[in-house]
């Protein structure tokens, strides 16, 4: 292995990683009233999938996004926008199912990235690494034979390195030097700050897949872009990155914080204690985006009447709403 970043641990860094680990710990505490994170969760994948495409030029809104998600039609608006909203969409939820897994290797670089790219490739094919030379702006990546090599070094730091520092760190040496490589013909800015993501999720930081650090570098594109390059004019050193994500994510975690408090004094009719089948039906809805009656009560194992017992508070407490009739219609997630 020869991949080693380099950065310096800064006084301003550790103090943003201290202040984040707190923000955390108000977050976690306060979601432990399960009801509310499914709604969280909805928000930061509608969130992440509006900001990582849109930073690519994606002219969707986050409403017309949300709308996407929720099986509603979005006139005037091209194939491949919708295209490329669906597929971040997926890969999120490829990254949430496979979030406990232990190492990572290139065959599932090259699904995660068929999932994210496919159909809507300008150049090169999506799940291969690229064959040819590009060039990101003034940037000239490495050449397409070096990219197996370099890219076997990267999973090589993944896998057996970068637990010795705060995911923090990590999600974001991973997010700077897979673009840093761009071993795709394209799809690479949407792929890298998917893995970092990712990361985030293996190492326990976003147990309830409620944070949306994308939305950040969205917000300010000229900055992000000015970081990432930055990272050239001081010789690979990636000090600045570093502090700049964690920034970044300093300030998504406050804005969680502030959500959540929101959820958390809300009125909401008929609030509820989730029992555990209930529990089990928010997950189902925030991954498969919608069930019909008969499918919930096969995947929960009941029977038609003891389903309606299950479904009926919760439609009570506004946490999921029907779409349609009640026997051709299918429920989601408020």
């Amino acid at each position: 292995m020869t991949y080693a970043p380099l950065f310096r641990i800064t006084p301003h860094l550790l103090k943003i990683i201290e202040e984040i680990s707190a923000y955390r710990q108000k977050i976690l505490s306060a979601t432990i009233q399960v009801p509310w994170i499914p709604i969280l969760q909805k928000d930061a994948r509608a969130r992440t999938t509006h900001s990582s495409t849109a930073i690519e030029g994606n002219p969707l809104t986050l409403e017309e996004v949300k709308a996407l998600a929720e099986g509603q039609p979005v006139p005037q608006v091209g194939e491949r926008a919708q295209n490329e909203i669906f597929n971040q969409w997926a890969g999120l939820r490829w990254i949430e199912k496979n979030q406990r897994k232990k190492t990572i290797t290139r065959t599932d670089l090259f699904r995660l990235h068929k999932v994210i790219a496919s159909q809507v490739m300008d150049q090169g094919k999506a799940g291969q690494y690229r064959t040819f030379g590009v060039r990101v702006g003034p940037y000239l990546p490495p050449p397409a034979q070096e990219v197996p090599h370099l890219m076997k070094d990267y999973l090589e730091w993944w896998n057996e390195k970068s637990t010795e520092w705060s995911p923090v760190i990590s999600s974001a040496v991973l997010h700077y030097h897979f673009e840093e490589i761009h071993p795709f013909g394209d799809g690479n800015g949407r792929m890298g700050r998917t893995l970092a993501l990712w990361e985030l999720y293996r190492r326990g930081f976003d147990t309830h897949h409620i944070f949306s650090v994308d939305e950040i570098y969205w917000e300010n594109r000229p900055r992000y872009y000015a970081q990432l390059n930055a990272i050239q004019m001081s010789k690979g050193d990636l000090t600045g990155w570093l502090e700049y994500s964690a920034e970044a994510l300093h300030l998504i975690l406050e804005r969680v914080l502030e959500r959540v408090e929101h959820l958390a004094t809300k009125e909401i009719q008929g609030k509820i204690i989730l029992s555990p089948k209930q529990e089990k039906l928010l997950h189902l809805l925030r991954d498969k985006g919608g069930l019909t009656p008969s499918k919930i009560w096969k995947a929960l194992g009941i029977s038609k009447q003891a389903t309606m017992k299950i479904l009926n508070p919760l439609l009570a407490s506004g946490l999921i709403q029907r779409l349609g009739t009640r026997k051709s219609g299918k429920y989601v997630l408020r």
